[in-house]
């Protein structure tokens, strides 16, 4: 007698799934701020790009704020962009437990513990041992880039979830 297996198609399977209505289309009514942010978003990956910031590593920083921010838009749109560029299924489910697992580099800790302290501002305002572990891994330019991307997505966040603007599962790499 064989088992019988859900295949992914079967759960993933979006027929009967809730449409989440737009509550503001921020792209239309804001077009000027809209623009201003695709602009920082380029700069903030321009300054990571001249730091020599890992791909991989960006990506998974956006997509743990975007699970903090609960920004679903984002967390879509990031994990599809961290597979597109090689980062593992393992690591990207791990990332809400990720201080609990082996599957981070020490500098890649660093960075995500200061992503959940910059994105979680308001309960520590970002403990000196949290800066302290970031200053320990990366340089002074490594830190300046990787807050840029922190405040970025951060703000994309911020944006998608009030206003529900972008589709989750929208989004193709």
């Amino acid at each position: 007698m064989g088992l019988l297996r859900p295949s992914v198609g079967d759960m993933t399977n979006t027929d009967s799934a809730v449409q989440i209505p737009v509550r503001l289309n921020f792209d239309t009514r804001a077009a000027d701020f809209s623009r201003a942010m695709s602009h920082l978003d380029r700069v903030a990956t321009k300054e990571l790009d001249r730091v020599g910031f890992d791909p991989r590593l960006r990506e998974l920083v956006r997509i743990r704020a975007s699970q903090i921010n609960g920004c679903a838009y984002c967390i879509d749109m990031h994990t599809k962009d961290a597979r597109a560029i090689g980062e593992t299924e393992q690591r990207i489910y791990a990332l809400p437990a990720w201080a609990e697992t082996p599957y981070f580099t020490l500098r890649e800790r660093a960075a995500l513990a200061f992503t959940e302290s910059v994105t979680l501002l308001a309960a520590d305002h970002v403990p000196a041992s949290s800066y302290a572990a970031v200053a320990a891994e990366f340089s002074p330019d490594e830190v300046a880039a990787l807050l840029s991307l922190i405040v970025t997505i951060n703000a994309w966040n911020v944006i998608a979830v009030s206003t529900r603007a972008w589709v989750p599962g929208s989004y193709q790499p």
